[in-house]
């Protein structure tokens, strides 16, 4: 519809400028540039080149200024652009009777006025067209940077959940699974050791849920767990104060000895006791009747806190894990800037040591 009206108003304007046919060239050249513009939004350059030729036969030039709007509304080349202009401007000052064309004298100052017109109808749609040309751009990388925007809202988000997921599933084996496989560890103890029938299906029944409830505890954990940056540590946390509580209620034979100030950072604090929580329940799966030292020592600016365990004295219990512990202590021990190592030796114990650098140490 729009092509049809530039048609016609081109059109109007061969015929308002009584384009005779006393010159062939003029109609003929007034005619292709008024048709030409239908093609302008495909083939803008192209169309400017024809519609060229009525600036330099007639006066009609309509659509040679709707050509080169179009060609500037579609291209950021500043080069073509002032050369078509140019082109404009010539055609425009220059009178073609062939075989004698005429030029405007520049030498004549009353040749600048039609040269300032001529120079005034390049530039006018050459800018308008520029920044039709901008403002379509800049449409677009509004729609860009608000798509990138949402993008990036998804992705916070995400992350968000990924670290709340992390952080649960670590809680979740850290204060959940200790407790269930000390639960475990003593069901069983007390089906092999009772001499009652009923309490010996009590403990089997106890010792079964309690596996389910591992078992399942590790798949929930598989689901959740999520690698992140440090979570947000949910309260209540433990201390080094409550090594001594927790050492007692393992059930296992240990000589803890720890030299540390209370005044530690209290995720440095949370580490050694994860990491002691952890080695203890690993010594009460795979390695029952095994007694263990417990060694909490800092020298040189580094945490050491190591867990050694004897071979075991009776065969382990099948408990289900997924060694989801050590890979949380890994990672917990990385976002303090410290390592875990842990291994067997050569007596058929285990040891599991933590290092993390501690400032202001002795």
């Amino acid at each position: 519809m729009t092509d049809a009206v530039l048609v016609a108003v081109s059109l109007t304007d061969v015929w308002i400028h009584d384009v005779g046919p006393h010159h062939p060239q003029e109609p003929a050249a007034a005619l292709l540039a008024a048709c030409a513009l239908v093609m302008r939004r495909g083939l803008p350059l192209p169309t400017f080149l024809l519609t060229l030729p009525t600036a330099l036969f007639t006066d009609a030039v309509f659509a040679t200024l709707v050509a080169l709007y179009t060609l500037a509304s579609r291209t950021h080349h500043r080069v073509p652009l002032a050369v078509c202009a140019l082109g404009f401007t010539v055609c425009d000052l220059t009178w073609w009777s062939w075989p004698s064309p005429e030029f405007t004298d520049l030498d004549d100052r009353q040749a600048l006025i039609p040269l300032s017109y001529s120079v005034a109808q390049a530039t006018a749609p050459l800018f308008l067209g520029q920044l039709v040309h901008a403002r379509r751009e800049l449409s677009l990388r509004l729609v860009e940077v608000s798509e990138a925007r949402e993008h990036e809202r998804l992705l916070i988000a995400q992350s968000v959940l990924a670290k709340e997921r992390a952080q649960l599933a670590r809680e979740m084996h850290d204060a959940v699974s200790h407790q269930v496989s000390l639960i475990a560890v003593r069901a069983g103890a007390l089906q092999v050791g009772s001499r009652d029938t009923e309490a010996k299906e009590a403990a089997a029944t106890i010792r079964l849920l309690s596996v389910q409830t591992l078992d399942e505890l590790r798949h929930m954990v598989g689901v959740l767990r999520a690698s992140g940056s440090r979570p947000t540590e949910l309260t209540p946390q433990p201390s080094l104060a409550d090594l001594d509580r927790l050492v007692a209620g393992s059930g296992i034979d240990t000589d803890l000895r720890t030299d540390l100030p209370a005044d530690l950072p209290p995720p440095v604090q949370r580490a050694v006791y994860r990491t002691v929580q952890e080695a203890l329940t690993n010594i009460r799966k795979h390695a029952p009747g095994a007694t263990a030292t417990i060694r909490v020592r800092r020298r040189d600016g580094t945490l050491r806190a190591t867990v050694t365990n004897t071979a075991p004295s009776r065969p382990a219990l099948s408990l289900p894990g997924a060694h989801h512990g050590l890979i949380g202590l890994r990672q917990r021990a990385e976002l303090l800037g410290g390592t875990v190592t842990s291994g067997h030796l050569r007596d058929g114990g285990y040891e599991l040591r933590l290092e993390l650098p501690v400032d202001g140490a002795p």
